[in-house]
Parts: structure tokens; C-alpha cells; sequence
């Protein structure tokens, strides 16, 4: 498989045959699964989260534009970037490309940091913007 330019975090899927949807190609709820899974994967790569109850996030938005189908055995790229970081979000790009570099969907997602404990947004934390500003080696200031 080819490197996905732009995304220095990739995952690898397997389209497996619960996926499917009656056309024969990935059901179009399916790719939230995807998509959720490379999310969470980055940001326990990223910012070094081992346990549930340190995922401080929660999803406000998701928008996903499908590109092409993707079909049963085909193994899918799923990239994951965070493009900017504000005061108490972020913003997460997706691509999914299928083996022979065909893109499949391209996706955003606004999270927003969260504090389960008293049940509000909080500000992003200073270590988890610095990492994601080094692992993305550009700066997160938004404008």
C-alpha cells in the first residue's frame, strides 16, 4: 500500500462482510465506525492515552463526503490529522482510500474537550496541544 500524503497517522481496515450494506460495497454508517476508530487510535497514539477515562473528548460534529465505494476484502487506509486547535476543541481530518489509492471518503470532525466529571467543556490541555503540535510539526494557533 501506498503512504497517504498529508496524514502521518494511518490505520489499516479490512472491509470484512457485516460492513456491507444490500448493494454490496460499505454501508455508509459503517464509516463512522472507521472514522471513530482511527480517532481514537491517534489520540492514544498521539497523546499517550492508555486508559477510557482519560479520553476526555467528546464529538460535536462529523462531516463525511463519499467518494467512490469500497467493497468486501478490499483492505482500506484510514488517515487521521489534526488540522487546528482551539481554546476547547480541535478539528480532525480524515481520508479513506482503498488499496490502489483510490479515494473512498474524505471526513471532518470538530471534538471538543471534555470533563466527564462535572459535565462540561473545558480548555484543551496545554500537553495534549503541545504533543498534537509536535506530531503534526506545524502550529495549531488558530485564526
Amino acid at each position: 500500500m501506498r503512504a497517504m500524503d498529508g496524514f502521518r497517522y494511518v490505520n489499516r481496515r479490512d472491509v470484512e462482510f457485516n460492513d456491507l450494506d444490500a448493494a454490496g460495497h460499505v454501508n455508509n454508517a459503517t464509516y463512522l465506525a472507521y472514522l471513530e476508530t482511527s480517532r481514537i487510535d491517534y489520540l492514544r497514539h498521539v497523546l499517550g492515552i492508555d486508559r477510557l477515562e482519560d479520553l476526555a473528548v467528546i464529538v460535536a460534529r462529523i462531516e463525511i463526503d463519499f467518494r467512490a465505494p469500497a467493497f468486501f476484502g478490499e483492505t482500506l487506509e484510514i488517515g487521521a490529522r489534526v488540522q487546528q486547535v482551539r481554546t476547547k476543541s480541535f478539528d480532525m481530518e480524515h481520508e479513506v482510500r482503498a488499496g490502489d489509492g483510490r479515494l473512498v471518503a474524505e471526513s471532518s470532525t470538530v471534538l471538543v474537550a471534555f470533563d466527564y466529571e462535572s459535565q462540561e467543556t473545558m480548555p484543551v490541555p496545554k500537553a495534549w496541544r503541545k504533543r498534537m503540535e509536535t506530531y503534526e510539526a506545524r502550529s495549531s494557533v488558530a485564526t
